[in-house]
């Protein structure tokens, strides 16, 4: 991992992983949307990810494993509401290596009437990414 990341800036994407996952989740992001690891702190327990730090397209996405006894004892709420969106050069190709790491279809890639290539997945955690690119010549 690189310890030389670009600071942020703007709004970062900071995602709660259910069921001690958060590793898991790092390798997806890496896997199906071309994520490089920049740094991760593991919990006191040596078990959970205290968190991650991810550059992701040009931009940042942190992420760290549930701690429900720093929160009252209540585990995160599942995600919901939310998506994470990434502009592309090709679309198709940034959709099949999402599929192809496990992501499912929520709403399925196309030419959209707006002009845009687009469509959405659902990564295995539960969390919405929609990928958009430049029309695809039919």
């Amino acid at each position: 991992m690189a310890e030389d990341w670009t600071p942020l800036t703007g709004v970062t994407p900071h995602l709660t992983i259910r069921d001690n996952r958060a590793a898991e989740a790092v390798d997806f992001y890496t896997r199906a949307f071309g994520a490089v690891e920049r740094g991760r702190h593991m919990a006191d327990d040596g078990k959970r990810v205290m968190h991650a730090h991810l550059d992701l397209n040009g931009g940042a996405l942190m992420l760290n494993d549930d701690f429900p006894e720093m929160m009252g004892g209540e585990p995160s709420p599942p995600p919901a509401g939310a998506t994470l969106h990434l502009e592309v050069p090709d679309a198709d190709t940034a959709w099949s290596r999402a599929l192809e790491a496990g992501a499912s279809v929520r709403f399925p890639l196309d030419n959209q009437f707006w002009g845009q290539r687009y469509g959405q997945v659902i990564d295995p955690f539960g969390h919405v990414w929609s990928i958009g690119g430049p029309l695809r010549e039919q």
